[in-house]
């Protein structure tokens, strides 16, 4: 049959890495410790520490949390640490930062445990649109850790990519 469509792009090498299938589940929660805080700015460390005891630590459970203060109290590193003591035993990850500083720590993590074997002398194409929360940082994560191995790095969707690296 001449008028025959072959679908080229299924029949390469082209490997398609989407970072959205490597997106954790648990909930994402903003732990702001403004509230603890003598007028939102202060902190008083016998109050801290009462506000830090009287916490319900367990609806963390499972979950990635973000500490921050969203005032511009300066905060003793101790303080963020001494709420990790506690989040510890019942959050998945914590970060000190807000949600995209939390969802690059926890691909970070991911990335550097994908094995890039799979990946060697490859074109690959990372894809670009994801409807889960991919923090721009993770492409560039990616990026790096698969130039050592692949032949060529590519950006968007096979049918509209934007090429990015070639081995020489």
């Amino acid at each position: 049959m001449p008028d025959e469509i072959i679908n080229k792009v299924s029949l390469s090498k082209l490997v398609t890495f989407d970072l959205e299938d490597y997106y954790p589940k648990g909930e994402r929660i903003v732990l702001d410790i403004k509230d603890w805080l003598f007028e939102g700015f202060i902190l008083k460390e016998k109050e801290f520490r009462h506000h830090i005891k009287a916490h319900n630590w367990e609806q963390y459970k499972g979950a990635y949390v973000a500490l921050t203060c969203s005032t511009d109290a300066i905060i003793p590193g101790w303080a963020y640490m001494l709420i990790t003591t506690k989040l510890q035993p019942f959050a998945v990850r914590t970060v000190l930062g807000n949600l995209e500083d939390l969802e690059t720590s926890i691909y970070q993590s991911i990335i550097e445990n994908i094995p890039v074997s799979d990946f060697k002398d490859k074109p690959v194409i990372i894809k670009g649109c994801s409807n889960k929360p991919v923090p721009p940082n993770a492409y560039l994560i990616l990026t790096a850790k698969l130039l050592p191995v692949v032949k060529s790095v590519m950006y968007g969707e096979a049918c509209s990519s934007v090429p990015l690296y070639k081995r020489k």
